[in-house]
């Protein structure tokens, strides 16, 4: 089931994404699908399908924290010249940077930095409170998965490192968090680790990869973040990017997609 947020006669809503368009449900938050049978989703979907060039999409959760993951692919740790880590290497971006399908990623001032890199990534979503969770019982708090890119200031990222200096600050400028365009749930995805992952810059392939070969799988990633901090409903764990990142400009067409999810497309700008 494809799941999304989107505007339509100018009211927020929630829906069901079928081949033939979209159905509002009466919910107030993406996040309260969980647990819901067909059934249930029947019960709260309204008979009107809208279709989709109709409708806004926008970023499919608006979570309280993006909990993000680096060196999660051996590739890209070769490619940056790291060494791998021995538990998954976290950080954390600002909701304030998130934007949906179709928005534009926003460079920042060339002064402060002029070196910005893609990362696709393929991003799971919390759909209910969870700590200490047991890696045998990560699953049954996934809500579903979702398509993001970590946009990464990449020069300041380097400089801090270099000083032995936190470099979060080169992850969090505003828009630098595209997610959707959907939300699938679980029963869509026959397994998150053997999904194509791969990222178009206007209509060129420079990612390219598979959600298999990541170190840190995602039942022991939910274990571990939730022995140290609450997973809230609407939560975003990114889990990390194969490699493949490279500078993006001005006019770029980003389209990062990942098999049986979709394709997240984000134009660049100035």
């Amino acid at each position: 089931m494809k799941l999304a947020r989107f505007m339509h006669n100018g009211a927020e809503q929630v829906g069901i994404v079928t081949d033939k368009g979209i159905t509002s449900l009466a919910l107030n938050r993406l996040e309260d699908c969980m647990g819901l049978t067909a059934a249930g989703v029947r019960s709260k979907s309204s008979k009107e399908i809208i279709p989709l060039k109709r409708v806004r999409l926008l970023a499919p959760v608006q979570p309280s924290k993006i909990i993000c993951l680096g060196w999660n692919y051996l590739e890209h740790i070769e490619e940056l010249k790291h060494n791998i880590p021995e538990q998954p290497m976290v950080f954390l971006k600002p909701p304030s940077g998130i934007i949906g399908p179709e928005d534009d990623v926003i460079l920042p001032n060339p002064r402060i930095s002029s070196q910005v890199n893609n990362e696709v990534e393929l991003a799971v979503v919390v759909g209910k409170r969870s700590k200490n969770v047991r890696t045998e019982d990560a699953y049954s708090h996934v809500l579903g998965y979702t398509v993001a890119q970590d946009i990464t200031a990449r020069d300041i990222q380097w400089r801090l490192r270099q000083k032995n200096e936190q470099w979060d600050i080169a992850k969090a400028f505003d828009t630098f968090t595209p997610i959707g365009p959907y939300v699938v749930t679980p029963a869509g995805i026959k397994n998150p680790h053997n999904l194509a992952i791969t990222l178009r810059v206007n209509g060129k392939i420079r990612q390219d990869s598979n959600t298999k070969y990541m170190i840190f799988k995602i039942p022991e990633v939910i274990s571990y973040l939730s022995s140290v901090m609450t997973l809230l409903p609407g939560d975003v764990i990114s889990t990390g990017t194969p490699k493949g990142v490279d500078l993006i400009k001005d006019g770029d067409v980003l389209e990062a997609e990942i098999e049986g999810v979709g394709v997240l497309r984000n134009r660049v700008s100035k």
